[in-house]
């Protein structure tokens, strides 16, 4: 599946995509498992398998494209992470997914796994996405995607500079882009507008976080650079103390409202964030077909 023509193909009817990591433990590889019959029922256009940064988890991630392919019958996009891989390792990678019949890599520098002590960089190693991109278009016939950051990118001096690279990664191939989350709307709003005055013209789908538990959204706000709303602070200060049902279903509502908002606006489609669980995507999916907005 080519994500790139089918987002132009597809026009009037949304795009719904499912992000996946690999799993880290037997008890993690049988909830998910649980996760990815229940998701399968509500027939995606296509997932996603994110990838570790210097190849940590490639096995893994490459394992779990090959199950998504050939035991739930999903289209796939396999993420590549460029830091601190080699061009040696990372062509090894991109023949594998090649070989799984991969048609559309989605390209991302990534963040060096500070946590591991044997961690060493190669010296070769692309510094960004941007270069990682025409190397990979020299050598395969991947669409190609990449990653665009409405409140810019954590590293970034400026949304403005941000959004030049973000040309750069267009010109040199990105065929499409996936914006990380958001819990303002408006937030993408004004980054499209500025991504289209700079002449990127490529889709743009937005990703969807819903908020699965407060600690989680706390801790990957700070890694993200995203925004927690006083509308979501306020929200949740109302909740009974220590009551993860009523974190869940508050989570659920906030992403619906989101949701319908985006594709009242015609958005491309929507990038759920699953952090391999199930129930909340399901729900929001359902909803959003009854209401006549997939």
């Amino acid at each position: 599946m080519r994500v790139a023509d089918y987002l132009l193909k597809n026009k009037g009817k949304p795009v719904i995509s499912f992000e996946f990591s690999r799993p880290k433990s037997e008890k993690a590889a049988a909830n998910l498992n649980n996760a990815l019959i229940k998701l399968k029922a509500v027939d995606p256009d296509y997932v996603s398998v994110t990838f570790g940064a210097g190849g940590s988890t490639s096995e893994g991630s490459i394992q779990l494209v090959e199950k998504l392919k050939k035991e739930f019958d999903f289209a796939v996009v396999a993420y590549i992470a460029g830091v601190g891989l080699s061009p040696k390792k990372m062509i090894k990678v991109l023949d594998k997914f090649k070989e799984l019949s991969i048609e559309t890599m989605f390209v991302i520098r990534g963040d060096a796994p500070t946590w591991d002590e044997n961690y060493k960089p190669d010296p070769d190693a692309f510094s960004h996405a941007s270069d990682m991109i025409p190397f990979i278009k020299r050598n395969y016939d991947f669409c190609l995607g990449a990653g665009a950051y409405p409140e810019g990118h954590i590293e970034a001096e400026s949304i403005e500079r941000d959004i030049e690279y973000l040309k750069l990664k267009v010109e040199n191939g990105a065929e499409y882009l996936v914006a990380q989350y958001f819990y303002d709307n408006q937030y993408f709003y004004d980054f499209l507008e500025k991504t289209r005055l700079a002449g990127i013209t490529v889709p743009i789908v937005p990703g969807v976080m819903p908020i699965y538990t407060e600690a989680l959204m706390n801790n990957l706000s700070k890694v993200c650079g995203v925004s927690i709303t006083n509308e979501i602070r306020d929200g949740m200060a109302e909740l009974p103390a220590d009551d993860k049902n009523a974190v869940s279903k508050f989570g659920l509502q906030f992403a619906l409202k989101q949701c319908r908002e985006l594709l009242t606006k015609g958005v491309p489609g929507l990038h759920f964030y699953t952090m391999n669980r199930a129930n909340t995507v399901v729900s929001l999916v359902e909803t959003l077909r009854e209401d006549g907005l997939l």
